[in-house]
């Protein structure tokens, strides 16, 4: 009893002289203007912008961005025969159900007035509200309307003299086309995605919009669809053409549609517009398989 007596109060002590001891630690720091109180998060803060700067130092790939630029479809594709004769059914159902459109009634006074005027059963009264204006009958309308559809001619949907030159934006305007430019890659011409490569203090958006507008002679007015990429091709070069600071290449690729409005861009015979069909004839294997899940055919 006697040693648990003393051995409390020694054990006061030691936790009194401990807790003194950090209270008089934490008012030295906080008292000296020089000395930066103790923080574990700035130390985290520091050691991770130190590791990211190292390892964009130390990177062995370079980055670049392309762009996927698409022409939607300018007019309706042609109906599938099933869609056709889907189509002719939703027509005759309509027809069957639908009421009588104003013309058609209008059709039926002009038919029944006229029985009535063979009959001998008219009464001129009945034209009285009409005043002095002449009477317009529903098949003088049809016959003028008749005339007006003879005189109109709808423009081709087929043009066989644009539809082939692969460089015009104007070609195929039922399909959707992707623009593919031909760029130098390890010496040799490749036809690609616009792509150009990134620069220290912009974003990987800003260097594909940066890769659609040095294409040459282009003038694209395009909108890009969102900040993020749709899809990223990784290739290494050639043990020839590798380097201490570049083994490989990393390609961000970014969506965008080509927007309305101002005139078609011109030809260029470093420039082509494919439908997704005509692709795989000029892009590498391995790039088409990341370039296509991507593209969508519309």
């Amino acid at each position: 009893m006697q040693q648990k007596k003393m051995a409390a109060p020694c054990r006061r002590m030691a936790s009194r002289s401990l807790l003194q001891f950090l209270s008089s630690f934490s008012r030295t720091a906080v008292g000296n203007t020089a000395t930066r109180p103790f923080s574990s998060t700035s130390v985290c803060r520091a050691a991770l912008q130190t590791k990211d700067a190292t390892d964009r130092a130390t990177s062995s790939w370079t980055l670049m961005a392309a762009v996927c630029l698409q022409r939607l479809p300018v007019i309706t594709a042609d109906y599938s025969p099933i869609e056709e004769r889907f189509q002719q059914l939703l027509h005759q159902m309509e027809q069957e159900k639908s009421l009588l459109s104003d013309h058609e009634i209008k059709l039926l006074e002009d038919a029944e007035r006229m029985s009535r005027k063979q009959a001998d059963d008219y009464d001129s009264d009945e034209e009285d509200d009409h005043g002095d204006q002449d009477i317009v009958l529903a098949q003088d309308l049809e016959d003028s309307w008749e005339q007006k559809l003879k005189s109109f001619q709808p423009a081709p949907r087929v043009r066989a003299d644009v539809d082939k030159e692969l460089t015009s934006p104007e070609r195929c305007l039922a399909n959707s086309l992707l623009l593919l430019a031909e760029q130098e890659v390890g010496g040799q011409k490749l036809w690609l995605l616009p792509q150009t490569q990134w620069q220290q203090g912009e974003t990987l958006r800003q260097t594909a919009e940066r890769a659609l507008a040095s294409l040459p002679a282009a003038g694209f007015k395009a909108t890009f669809l969102g900040n993020a990429p749709c899809g990223v091709y990784k290739y290494k070069l050639p043990k020839a053409a590798r380097t201490e600071s570049s083994v490989g290449i990393k390609v961000f690729f970014f969506k965008a549609v080509l927007s309305d409005g101002g005139p078609p861009a011109a030809p260029n015979p470093s420039l082509l517009w494919l439908k997704k069909s005509e692709l795989q004839r000029y892009l590498k294997p391995a790039y088409m398989m990341k370039v296509e899940p991507f593209i969508l055919e519309l």
